[in-house]
């Protein structure tokens, strides 16, 4: 089945326009999910709202948002009242500038998306685009309302087409020195620094998504399969807490011939496919 459009709009740039889709890039759809169900009986449960101080189930129609002001004051928000706040969309991508695509950092990423053109006839606007952009090397940044929200995307060249990343807004990405501040300033040199150099020389590879299984969703699926089957499936062999050792000491092991890994010029190993469960 054909992947369905999350959004569909124009892509504008000055006075050129192309009508335009996206589509999600990166999905969690194919993860295994469990219910809740009731151990007695084998049937599912359903979440209630309850009120915090009658201890009564709140019918869906009877529920409002609302926003804490501090010691449970709350001020109630009507559906109406919020849907007239929202911006309303004008389903267009309008570009504010272009930059270099390394320009932005990675922590401002959020979702990515795939752009297409919608129309037969975007085709060729949408190409002079997406080419005048890779032969810069240049990435766009514009505006639009998604799900509700307004959202800053950046969008790039790729393939046959482009990407449109949303971005997170300042106030949504933490400082780095709220994280970095209390990290020692320590000078590392000698022998310890030319073996951890070593190690990264001959630990080097190419990307290949391929190769990195999700060995938590492969675990479960057999798990399923065994129950479906009726078998036993074996507890999993718990690794020994590693040694605690000397750095130096820790740093020669691991150079040691047959710890460098794989070549340089190889990617790492690819898993296997990953078995569905049933």
């Amino acid at each position: 089945m054909a992947p369905r459009a999350i959004w569909k709009g124009i892509l504008k740039v000055a006075e050129v326009t192309c009508p335009v889709a996206l589509y999600t890039a990166a999905s969690t759809s194919e993860r295994i999910s469990f219910h809740t169900l009731n151990r007695k009986t084998g049937h599912r449960v359903h979440r209630q709202f309850i009120d915090a101080v009658t201890g009564k189930p709140v019918e869906k129609e009877d529920q409002v948002k609302g926003y804490d002001r501090g010691d449970g004051d709350y001020i109630m928000l009507e559906p109406e009242e919020i849907a007239e706040a929202i911006p309303e969309s004008d389903k267009t991508l309008d570009v504010a500038t272009f930059l270099p695509c390394d320009e932005i950092d990675d922590l401002f990423f959020d979702r990515p998306y795939y752009v297409t053109p919608s129309t037969p006839v975007a085709a060729e606007a949408f190409a002079l685009i997406r080419e005048v952009m890779a032969s810069r090397e240049a990435a766009a940044l514009a505006r639009t309302v998604i799900f509700r929200r307004m959202r800053s995307i950046l969008i790039r060249p790729h393939d046959a087409g482009m990407i449109a990343t949303t971005l997170n807004f300042d106030y949504e990405v933490r400082p780095v020195e709220s994280a970095f501040d209390d990290i020692p300033k320590l000078k590392i040199e000698g022998e310890m620094l030319e073996l951890a150099e070593h190690i990264i020389r001959t630990k080097a590879g190419r990307f290949d998504p391929k190769a990195f299984e999700d060995r938590y969703e492969t675990a479960l699926a057999e798990l399923v399969k065994a129950k479906i089957e009726g078998r036993k499936i074996k507890p999993v062999k718990r690794s020994e807490p590693a040694k605690v050792v000397n750095l130096l000491d820790a740093l020669r092991q691991s150079a040691k011939p047959g710890k460098s890994g794989k070549s340089a010029d190889k990617p790492v190993a690819k898993a296997e496919p990953r078995r569905k469960a049933g």
